[in-house]
């Protein structure tokens, strides 16, 4: 095995006899492996971890070191100060590592690997020195592999920001500032989530939002209007099929489950669900596996589900048009979006947003709009919510010129049915 950087090493080790066994061993290998420091108390090791980030590689470690510091509370410590630095424990005989708790503790405090010291000569400082090489050099490249990572999930990380940013809920209002508060909380979970709400109020635009404040902002967000799916292909858009399941299959085909697995499904107008696919729906919910067409296993799922509707989902259980099994397996954290005419005060701040970005796409200079104006879409019903807004916004950066009046208002609201203002 060739590394085109020397492998460095922190030995926290507190027996001069046994740190010379481990420079021994390590000697026939030092092209590779470099022991850098050698320290005899965890609190030591710490200070150095804290003061020299991206000095080590791998870390040695006696699990029994003297200074009040060591075994799992140590790891976890080096592993809360650089999380990709790697930990190999070398443990004494009277420790029986066979143990599988002990085991599991090292493995869930954040251990690489561990083994026993033997007593006697160099040969026999563990129960076979090239496994203890081979470990250094895998935990090395499990380091550069976490590494990697870590800088994937930073550049994911700013691409989240920019989603979240064009992503924005826009309002003052309190019922914005609760619905926000609600977002933020509701995100840090797991708990399928129901959102309610008129049309064009703004629910995939929570849903993104959830999404992309949670635990697994890093994995799909995958949505789908459970409105728009034709019958007969609801079960195979969802759950996928094999090649050669029906006529026609010539290929094998993802379902939206297995896409979003780790993430997010996002269920719009489930109340459109048909009841026979509510029915298949709820057996992911309750077993975490789908059942794929042409195929006899299941598969495994962990996806969280937020779905959404415009419709009272209660009295659709009530009129027997959804299940009300489903209904409680949805609606365990319930989520009321709320209309655009229920919250006026937040109009002239989505007016400014939006003539910024219709403005801009266009090339123009920023509109203005006049306080007349702005009074009219104020009191304005808004039946389409926030989408029937952006219309009109759109269509007033288009028609108006540098200031928007109550004339281009009235301009851009004449062809809606429920126009109040002429």
């Amino acid at each position: 095995m060739v590394y085109n950087k020397v492998i460095k090493l922190l030995v926290v080790e507190d027996e001069d006899y046994d740190i010379r066994r481990i420079k021994n061993t390590l000697s026939l290998f030092a092209d590779s492996i470099q022991i850098q420091d050698v320290v005899s108390s965890g609190p030591h090791a710490l200070d150095l971890l804290r003061n020299n980030e991206n000095h080590y590689d791998v870390v040695i470690m006696d699990y029994q070191i003297a200074g009040g510091l060591m075994g799992e509370e140590l790891i976890r410590k080096i592993k809360e100060i650089i999380p990709a630095l790697q930990i190999i424990v070398i443990t004494k005989m009277t420790i029986n590592i066979t143990d599988f708790n002990f085991a599991n503790r090292l493995m869930k405090a954040g251990a690489f690997w561990y083994c026993t010291k033997y007593p006697g000569d160099i040969e026999d400082f563990i129960y076979q020195p090239t496994d203890f090489i081979l470990s250094i050099y895998n935990a090395y490249e499990k380091k550069l592999l976490e590494q990697d990572r870590n800088r994937s999930n930073r550049k994911l990380s700013k691409n989240i920001e920019d989603i979240l940013l064009q992503k924005i809920i826009i309002g003052r209002s309190k019922q914005v500032e609760d619905l926000r508060s609600k977002i933020d909380k509701y995100a840090q979970n797991n708990a399928n989530i129901l959102i309610s709400g008129g049309s064009g109020t703004g629910k995939e635009l929570v849903a993104v939002n959830i999404h992309y404040k949670s635990q697994r902002r890093f994995e799909n967000f995958v949505a789908i209007n459970c409105g728009s799916l034709p019958q007969e292909l609801i079960e195979s858009e969802l759950f996928g099929y094999e090649k050669g399941a029906f006529t026609g299959a010539n290929s094998k085909k993802l379902g939206l489950f297995e896409v979003a697995n780790h993430g997010t499904v996002f269920l719009d107008e489930i109340a459109d669900l048909p009841l026979q696919a509510q029915v298949k729906l709820l057996r992911v919910i309750q077993e975490g596996e789908i059942e794929k067409i042409g195929r006899t296993d299941k598969i495994k799922v962990d996806v969280r589900i937020i779905a959404a509707t415009n419709k009272n989902l209660a009295q659709e259980v009530v009129d027997k048009r959804f299940r009300e099994d489903l209904y409680y397996r949805l609606n365990v954290v319930p989520i009321n979006v709320p209309s655009l005419k229920d919250r006026p005060e937040d109009i002239p701040l989505l007016v400014d947003h939006f003539l910024n970005v219709f403005c801009s796409d266009l090339g123009k200079s920023k509109h203005s709009i006049d306080e007349k104006a702005t009074e009219i879409l104020q009191h304005y019903d808004w039946p389409g919510n926030v989408r029937e807004l952006i219309n009109v916004i759109q269509r007033l950066s288009i028609i108006a010129e540098n200031v928007i009046t109550a004339s281009d208002v009235n301009n851009a609201l004449i062809s809606l049915p429920t126009l109040r203002f002429l």
